[in-house]
């Protein structure tokens, strides 16, 4: 019998998804959320956003740079957003299959990966296994350099029936919380947290999120990184200097294992800096891929 999340109240069904705007497609674990626009010879990028906060997060880059002319694909991560909350291990192996899943059934190739914190991890590992797929890569405070540190209570919750039961009492506020450290501008917080909610009434978020703690999606990917560098495709980095949540001192190692990464510290900005610093990111962001 699944926890009874008492706010988790809705169905992810076909109802619940008419909110949703963007297109569905069902691939081998499930419905996939995801929006593909842009003119059809564009250069092809996908953004893969971080460990739970959905598409929503690429708003200010999805609209730059399908204005630019680039065709591309953001979608949410199984467990989050609009798509579906399976009943499975949310491991790495998980979310790489799901890439591969939506590239094929879009029939995208020759394309280029964005990775924000998490995903980061995600496009790592899909470019360690599919190196033939990608031309570029971009990380943004990317996750997975170090293990990433959080409280004896959350290590806590990884223990069975125990993590079910803080996350049923607290995880909603906590959640929801936790999401002001991310953002350097304190003006975008309570938007942010607005959208985020959105996400939390349907069924399965929190087990999904639980279950990617559980499952390593918050430790070290570092050989991940250095296999990928070895590889020596074009990479751009973009690392916020206030970042507490991947910490700003891990760009130091993530240069040494991609050494030929263009690298950007960005000021005055925390976890999002696409998101915070347009008018800094962006202009380098197309000047990379032009």
């Amino acid at each position: 019998m699944p926890f009874p999340y008492l706010d988790e109240t809705r169905e992810l069904d076909d109802s619940a998804r008419k909110e949703a705007g963007g297109s569905f497609i069902k691939l081998t674990d499930g419905i996939t959320h995801y929006e593909l626009r842009g003119p059809e010879s564009g250069q092809l990028i996908v953004l893969v956003h971080g460990f739970s906060v959905p598409y929503f997060i690429f708003d200010p880059t999805f609209e730059f740079l399908t204005q630019a002319g680039f065709r591309v694909l953001r979608y949410d991560l199984f467990g989050r957003g609009y798509s579906d909350r399976p009943r499975m291990k949310y491991d790495i192996h998980l979310f790489v299959r799901q890439l591969r899943d939506l590239l094929d059934a879009l029939n995208l190739k020759d394309i280029t990966l964005l990775g924000l914190s998490m995903g980061g991890t995600v496009t790592a590992s899909f470019i360690a296994r599919y190196p033939e797929v990608v031309r570029r890569h971009v990380l943004i405070d990317p996750a997975g350099v170090q293990r990433i540190q959080i409280s004896i209570l959350l290590e806590a919750t990884k223990l069975p029936i125990f993590g079910e039961l803080v996350f049923g009492l607290f995880g909603s506020g906590s959640m929801i919380k936790s999401l002001a450290s991310d953002i350097f501008d304190k003006k975008l917080v309570e938007h942010f947290q607005t959208q985020y909610k959105i996400q939390m009434q349907f069924k399965g978020f929190k087990r999904a999120i639980l279950s990617s703690m559980r499952s390593g999606m918050l430790d070290s990917f570092y050989e991940t990184y250095e296999r990928v560098g070895s590889l020596k495709k074009p990479t751009l980095l973009f690392w916020g200097r206030n970042d507490t949540t991947t910490p700003f001192g891990n760009s130091d190692m993530l240069v040494k294992a991609m050494p030929h990464a263009e690298f950007h510290a960005v000021d005055d900005c925390s976890h999002i800096p696409h998101y915070e610093r347009p008018e800094v990111v962006n202009p380098i962001l197309l000047k990379f891929l032009s």
